[in-house]
């Protein structure tokens, strides 16, 4: 029996977000022989031109959902697009990204589907028939492996963890589906305008490279050189909440147990101690390098590379020597 598979893509700035494509390769990963795929975009206008690009993706066809209320997320406007088009494709499975939209809308479109969640998976697994899926627990200290016992299914999908889906072969591209969504009749929430306080163009979440400060920068001027190394790398900015209390820096920047969870190629840590909430948001990097004053900072204890000294000369120096390394 052939299954079908929606992929809900996220974007932003134009552009399809990364773990989109990380989403319908965990689809593809989870799937069998003879199962479809079709994908979502919600926007207002221009957002035909991201269905084009994911068009050349391996999905069959694409809905693209347009209405000027679309523009920013809104739980309720969203949610008025996305459920008649479950009821019309009803989906055996549903697959986003584990970001603060998917976190939203994951639970509205289970519940209308009558599926099983799972949610934040980081690794997936297919024996004969079974799929199993990984997730971290207790702040990434253990892992679980789930399976469900019948279809439907929601899956959201940490971010930098499974690899994007590759273009489909021959050329082959997606009928897009185009709907205009209507507005609906009464909203208890309009989204008028999105402040962003964070600096940077990789968004942190999605980033390879992250350098990140704590209380050692000393001031929101600190924080320069970081930026600098960062935008070097094509990198992003995070922080720990030591610095974000100081009010060095934004909370959006904050990563750590009550911030954003990242796992990125490198972790940066710039005059961060390495305090357990901290860890939790960011020990499951790749490779992590430590920058401390202090020899006996818990950082150490989880960095691949350590480094005892200044971070206002140790990361001048290192951007130094990236510059003449990309050279």
């Amino acid at each position: 029996m052939s299954r079908t598979y929606l992929v809900i893509a996220e974007h932003r700035d134009g552009k399809l977000r990364q773990v989109a494509l990380e989403a319908l390769q965990a689809a593809l990963l989870s799937s069998s022989e003879g199962d479809s795929f079709t994908a979502a975009i919600l926007g207002g206008e221009g957002t035909a031109a991201l269905a084009e690009e994911l068009a050349g993706y391996p999905v069959s066809q694409i809905h693209l959902l347009e209405a000027d209320g679309l523009n920013a997320y809104n739980p309720e406007a969203y949610a008025a697009a996305l459920l008649p088009l479950l009821d019309a494709v009803r989906p055996d499975a549903v697959f986003l990204g584990h970001t603060a939209i998917g976190r939203d809308l994951a639970p509205t479109l289970a519940a209308r589907l009558q599926a099983g969640q799972l949610s934040d998976v980081v690794a997936i697994e297919r024996t004969g028939d079974e799929v199993s899926f990984t997730r971290p627990l207790y702040a990434g200290k253990a892992f679980e492996k789930r399976s469900f016992a019948s279809f439907p299914w929601v899956v959201t999908v940490r971010p930098n963890n499974l690899p994007a889906a590759a273009p489909a072969e021959n050329g082959r591209r997606a009928d897009i589906v185009r709907t205009d969504v209507a507005a609906p009749a009464s909203l208890r929430t309009v989204v008028k305008e999105v402040v962003r306080k964070t600096s940077g163009k990789v968004d942190l979440s999605e980033a390879k490279i992250i350098v990140s400060g704590g209380r050692g920068v000393k001031s929101a001027d600190g924080f320069k050189p970081l930026e600098e190394l960062a935008s070097l790398l094509n990198g992003a900015v995070g922080a720990s909440r030591g610095a974000c209390d100081a009010g060095y820096c934004d909370y959006g920047m904050q990563i750590g147990q009550t911030g954003k969870v990242v796992t990125p190629e490198v972790y940066i840590a710039c005059g961060i101690s390495g305090a357990i909430q901290h860890l939790a948001g960011m020990s499951g990097s790749r490779v992590i390098i430590a920058i401390n004053k202090d020899p006996e900072a818990p950082i150490f204890k989880v960095a691949d590379y350590g480094i005892v000294g200044d971070l206002f000369e140790v990361v001048p120096l290192l951007t130094q020597e990236f510059r003449k390394a990309l050279a």
